[in-house]
Parts: C-alpha cells; structure tokens; sequence
C-alpha cells in the first residue's frame, strides 16, 4: 500500500499523485455503499498495483459543488470591469469559506481597466486578506503567489472575470484555454470542464473549480440559517451583545449587529448579503436540514 493525493477525477478514475508519480486508480465498491464518494485534494491510501484506491483519510474540510477537499485558501477573483462582479456573490462565497474553515482571499482582477479601491475597502474594514493585480500589468501578481506558497487554493468567481488568464500570469505552465468575454451579454463563457490540481513553480497546490460561484442551499455547504452568523467574521464582536438570545440580525430590536450596521462599523452592504442568505436558507424546511446531518 502507499498514500497520496488525488490529484484529478475523470468519469470514475482518480489519478493519485504520490512522490514524482501519477497513478490512475478505481475506487473501491465500499466507498459506494458507505456512502461516501473520493473527491479531488483527498489524501488516500492506495494499492499500485491493484490500482485502487483503498482508504480516505480525515478531511479538515470538503465540499461537493465542486467535488474537492482539504483546502487551504479559497481565491474569489471579482471585478468591477464587464462583467461586473455583485458584491453579494463575494459575501456568499466568504461564507462558504468562513463555514467550512477555508481562508478567503479577495482578488479584485482587471485593474487596468476598472479602479476597485472602493469595493476593496469595504472588504478590508470587514477584515479579509485583499489583493489587486492586473493580467495586462503584471500588477500584483508576485504578491498573490507569496500569499498562496505552501498553500492548496481554489479559485472561484463568476465567469469573465479572468481567472483562467489569472492562473496563468501566476503559472505559464497550466496553458489553461480563456474565454473571451462577450460584450453584449457581459460574461464570459465556462472554459474549466472538470476539477484538477495543480503543482505551481511558486510553491502552491491550485485548483481551478468550476461551480464554487454557483450557491445551492441543497449542496449542504451552508445550510443552517443559525450557523450563518458565524461565516460572516464581522458580526463577530457584537454577536454575544444583542437583547435577546438567538437573535437571527436581521430585523430585531435591540440586536447589536444592526446597531453596528447603523454606526458604520458594519458594511451596510454586508448585512444585506446575510440577510439575502439568511431568507434562501429559511427556505429549506427544518426536516430537510436535519436529514442532511444524518
């Protein structure tokens, strides 16, 4: 037996990577009826010569929109040039990141086009890692890769923003195909088919994952409306002040989220994204939550 990392998975093969070799393996009829499913970032256990992967080992985290694990740092790559990116779709993500122990970084892309410095504050005062880089300039491309070193990093965004062209001012080696971005509809086109990790020459392990722009209630990653208040780190310090206890912050008197929103120590903006997320996830019907923990 030997151990490794799978580094990609294709209609039912996982390609393992272990040392300076790759090898394509089946998964083990047990993961099936246990239930369980091997996901891209998974260290494993597995046979080299059966080619079968034989045993998961304890993820710190995983998800399955897109299928993988054990991340580090999630990037949200925005951009307030076509197409622009909704804040809110920025404060969904942190709070997928914030729930699942993963560290958000915030790269606001194209800034050869488009000044972000506005948006970007709102994000620093809110207490997240914030980077600005240009794939035209070269702007803060070194910076993101001392930031992502020794890291396993997902990138994310709403299409069109540039990531692909991102991952490859970061590494020419990943000649990653981009999409152009469409001028009459304002979005680019999906180019990323399947999700796969990648060794840089800078020291990081990086996936490009199609789907992490995309928030599902049904995914499970995020589907408790009282655990929400704990992906947004912001409402941290005045959690524990409000009136009441359980207090949801969305609308109740004497709740100390609100009254933080209304001192301008909370982004306005912010707490109208936990309240967007805080309704959606209502939406799912308490038996339903409770199934998914089973």
């Amino acid at each position: 037996m030997a151990e490794g990392i799978i580094y990609k998975a294709l209609s039912g093969f996982y390609y393992v990577k272990s040392g300076d070799s790759t090898t394509e393996c089946r998964a083990r009829g047990k993961f099936r009826h246990e239930g369980q499913t091997p996901l891209v970032g998974d260290r494993v256990e597995f046979d080299p010569s059966g080619k079968m992967v034989v045993e998961i080992m304890e993820r710190k985290n995983a998800f399955m929109r897109p299928p993988v694990a054990n991340l580090d740092i999630i990037v949200i790559v925005a951009s307030r040039a076509i197409p622009v990116t909704d804040p809110f779709l920025i404060d969904k993500m942190t709070a997928i990141a914030e729930h699942n122990g993963v560290e958000p970084v915030i790269v606001f892309n194209k800034t050869d086009l488009e000044n972000p410095s506005e948006l970007k504050a709102v994000y620093d005062r809110a207490g997240f890692c914030t980077c600005l880089t240009s794939c035209e300039t070269g702007e803060g491309i070194d910076g993101l890769k001392e930031l992502l070193r020794g890291k396993v990093a997902a990138f994310t965004g709403n299409s069109g923003v540039g990531k692909s062209s991102l991952l490859n001012a970061l590494d020419k080696r990943f000649a990653i195909e981009t999409g152009e971005v469409s001028e009459k509809l304002g979005r680019g086109r999906h180019t990323t088919r399947h999700v796969e990790l990648f060794d840089t020459d800078f020291g990081a392990v990086i996936a490009d994952t199609p789907g992490f722009s995309s928030f599902e209630t049904e995914s499970g990653e995020l589907d408790d409306p009282a655990a929400l208040e704990k992906a947004f780190r912001d409402f941290e310090p005045y959690i524990e002040k409000c009136r009441f206890i359980g207090c949801a912050h969305t609308k109740e008197s004497g709740c100390a989220v609100i009254d933080a929103v209304r001192a301008g120590k909370i982004e306005k903006s912010r707490h109208e994204s936990y309240v967007r997320l805080y309704d959606k996830l209502n939406e799912v019907p308490q038996w339903q939550r409770n199934k998914r923990k089973k």
